[in-house]
């Protein structure tokens, strides 16, 4: 067990050791090169992340207008049928009525 630490301990101490600062950037160790490459890496990715939530925003956007006028043009014509069926039911009832005021007028003309 105590193995264990000594070589966690010696791992990390190698690893800090090749974390120098030096004031020119070519001249910088392994490991801060290796985290400049992560740093740019995760940039990048974060970048290309926000650019497809953007995208994937303006899709739902726009498919939200358009499920939108579908509905309303769908509300539309149902509106449409809506009054024809209704016009039609009235001019039914009308001849229905005609017909009993023709039937009552001529049951009066036999009395």
């Amino acid at each position: 067990m105590m193995m264990r630490y000594v070589a966690v301990t010696l791992t990390a101490l190698a690893l800090l050791g090749g974390c120098h600062k030096k004031d020119d950037p070519s001249e910088a160790g392994p490991a801060e090169r290796a985290g400049r490459k992560l740093d740019q890496a995760t940039e990048q990715a974060g970048a290309k992340l926000d650019n497809a939530a953007q995208q994937a925003s303006q899709q739902l956007s726009d498919a939200a207008k358009d499920t939108s006028q579908k509905l309303d043009n769908a509300a539309d014509k149902a509106s449409e049928k809506l009054n024809e069926a209704t016009k039609e039911a009235g001019r039914k009832l009308e001849r229905a009525g005609e017909k009993m005021q023709s039937a009552a007028d001529e049951r009066e003309a036999k009395k």
